[in-house]
């Protein structure tokens, strides 16, 4: 995973390699702005919605899982809301008992390189699998990789929020 807080500059005609070096990067910016918090701050909300950091973190692990995995490989996965409480997609994210964050990162970086996988190997016109997340209208990997992208890049910036809050910290 990039240590590095700058953009990529990788300028290729292949979309797959755009979508997996900026999804490397805001993985890192997650993994960076988890870096130094305390574990009293990791599991504190300073937000008046209750999220904690270390429940962002595990509502990325299993959201990018959810897509690539259980969504387009249309593979089936244990626990596909698992960051939900009691598993409801519409529920608060959770962080169950024992669950560290060092292994919610090390998840983190297993999911990126099986996102990277899935991107090496399939065309972004192909459409996700029927029967794993998706019954019907399945979306292809390019508009897969945009949500992604959007999420990541959103839950970035409420992380940069939710750290300043909690320590002071500032910066990409």
């Amino acid at each position: 995973m990039p240590l590095s807080d700058v953009e990529p500059r990788l300028d290729s005609t292949d979309p797959s390699a755009q979508f997996a070096a900026y999804l490397d990067y805001y993985r890192a910016v997650v993994a960076r702005k988890l870096d130094g918090l305390t574990e009293v701050q990791l599991a504190t909300s300073t937000l008046p919605s209750g999220w904690t950091p270390a429940e962002l973190l595990i509502h990325l692990v299993h959201m990018e899982r959810r897509w690539f995995v259980w969504g387009f490989l249309g593979e089936q996965v244990d626990d596909p809301w698992g960051d939900h409480a009691d598993g409801d997609p519409e529920g608060p994210w959770q962080v169950p008992d024992g669950v560290t964050v060092a292994a919610l990162l090390d998840a983190l970086r297993a999911g990126g390189q099986r996102t990277r996988t899935v991107l090496a190997g399939h065309d972004l016109a192909e459409r996700a699998a029927v029967g794993g997340r998706f019954a019907a209208e399945p979306p292809t990997p390019l508009w897969i990789c945009f949500h992604v992208l959007q999420e990541y890049a959103r839950h970035a910036g409420h992380l940069d929020v939710a750290r300043e809050l909690a320590d002071g910290a500032t910066g990409e």
